[in-house]
């Protein structure tokens, strides 16, 4: 067996090439050796940064899992994500190690403040508090992520000493949701309400709607509706006013919104990121390197032929034709494919652009689509909900009844299926929502199928790397996700 020290390198070695080296200061990379002994909150603060610079889980989580929507073509090394009823190929496999290595890399920071903070004599109490509650949202966001992913998956609740053995089995999906419910809830106690401007930050609003998302996953019902609308009702956020197509850029650029609840931050100077990923050399978005584009739209796909061109998001979202740098129009592909636009380079100059990890669209989403399943119906709440978004994304005043308006007399399966394809819509390319959408509901095969594809059961699950079978004693071959 190799060594755990073995097994901590390659764990480190993996978290630096999926990381983000340019985030900006709210996720500083300071970090204190796990030898050093706490003895005061600096060094608490500097260890908790730590924590917060290993869960960007990088450009590879976000593209792996936006390749596994039914309008997406996949391109370069990234083909076999598109293939849905292939194996993944050795660079896929590559990046998934790396992604399970980051959320483990996250978890073991996360688990040395949770160990050693509470020792610390001269921190004053509510800032112990505090700094312990964003560890555990960390720890807990990270397993969220892992049970999303993989399925049930080892539960480590100690930091790595360097000597002990890494052995730890495969817990089942109830016990992972078991610890993140119990971290989430010493979050949801202990985290303040507002963070201002450092919304990359973990604060109570951020823990709460992770427990909406969370309980939606789980068919809980009345809770994901109660846990989005004490977001709502929070009287911190509002939605972004959008008039014109173009002002859905003024969510994510620039350091925060008034919608922005919990995001990643980045300076647009970043010489490798959504910026540059989506947009071949040539196009007014991208800032000038060459860099291949890993993914296209498909045209033909269904909820992109039934996208209302009325709707603003529409344009803001994906394009088939752009100005080049001469002044001639462009059209992007010959074979009637599209390319996204959300995440492009500021015109204006700003300093900073943000991927939403949780914002108030969403809130009003999940709490339409929780409530009209809880009360066996849509409640005129749970219209209102869904009209507020569905109104802004076709420039309407959100208050003010629209013709676009979902209007009473839905059934409960119609209005689900509406805020489905509102959240496609509404949250289109971020945080790879479609496929969580149509996994946690189990609409994948049929709406792959409708777009001409076949998705395949095993890949509902990603693969346990292999240094984790190799190196766990408590794992064998056998315990490996169906399908690797």
């Amino acid at each position: 067996m190799r060594s755990l020290k073995y097994i901590l390198s390659s764990l480190a070695l993996a978290a630096i090439f999926v990381s983000c080296e340019d985030a900006l200061t709210e996720k500083p990379k300071d970090f204190i050796s796990p030898g050093n002994f706490f003895t005061n909150q600096t060094e608490a603060e500097q260890a908790l940064a730590g924590a917060y610079n290993a869960i960007w889980v990088g450009d590879n989580y976000m593209n792996l899992f936006r390749h596994h929507a039914e309008y997406t073509l996949a391109r370069g090394s990234w083909t076999s994500v598109g293939n849905y009823g292939a194996r993944l190929n050795a660079d896929q496999y590559g990046r998934v190690d790396g992604i399970w290595a980051t959320l483990y890399t996250t978890i073991d920071r996360a688990n040395l403040v949770i160990d050693r903070v509470p020792g610390i004599d001269n921190i004053p109490a509510a800032e112990k508090a505090r700094i312990l509650a964003e560890a555990h949202f960390l720890r807990g966001r990270s397993y969220y992520e892992l049970v999303k992913g993989w399925g049930g998956v080892p539960l480590r609740l100690e930091p790595f000493t360097g000597t002990s053995e890494v052995g730890a089995p495969r817990a089942t999906v109830d016990e992972v949701f078991e610890l993140i419910n119990s971290d989430l809830a010493i979050a949801e106690r202990d985290l303040p309400g507002d963070v201002g401007q450092q919304t990359g930050k973990a604060s109570k609003w951020a823990t709460k709607m992770l427990l909406a998302q969370i309980n939606l996953e789980l068919k809980n019902w009345s809770v994901a509706a109660a846990k989005a609308n004490e977001v709502i009702n929070s009287g911190k956020y509002s939605l972004v006013p959008v008039a014109a197509w173009g002002d859905f850029s003024k969510i994510f650029w620039g350091l925060t919104s008034s919608e922005d609840i919990h995001s990643y931050h980045f300076s647009v100077t970043r010489t490798y990121s959504h910026i540059n990923w989506y947009h071949g050399t040539g196009t007014p978005y991208n800032r000038g390197e060459v860099f291949g584009f890993t993914m296209l739209v498909d045209a033909a796909a269904p909820l992109i032929t039934a996208w209302n061109p009325a709707d603003l998001r529409k344009e803001f979202n994906i394009y088939s034709q752009y100005v080049n740098a001469a002044g001639v129009m462009v059209q992007t592909d010959a074979q009637n494919r599209y390319r996204f636009r959300k995440f492009v380079k500021d015109p204006a100059g700003n300093a900073v652009y943000s991927i939403p990890i949780f914002r108030l669209a969403e809130a009003y989403l999940i709490y339409a689509e929780a409530s009209n399943m809880a009360d066996g119906g849509p409640s005129a709440s749970a219209l209102e909900a869904l009209n507020k978004v569905k109104r802004r994304g076709y420039g309407y005043d959100i208050n003010t009844a629209s013709p676009v308006d979902v209007t009473a007399g839905t059934t409960q399966a119609q209005f689900a299926d509406l805020v489905i394809q509102e959240r496609a819509y509404e949250l289109f390319f971020e945080n790879d929502s479609r496929w969580w959408d149509l996994k946690r509901t189990g609409k994948y095969k049929s709406v792959f199928q409708e777009a001409g594809k076949t998705m395949t059961d095993f890949r509902l699950l990603l693969p346990i790397p292999q240094i984790e079978v190799d190196n766990n004693p408590e794992i064998e071959p056998s315990n490996q996700n169906p399908g690797y």
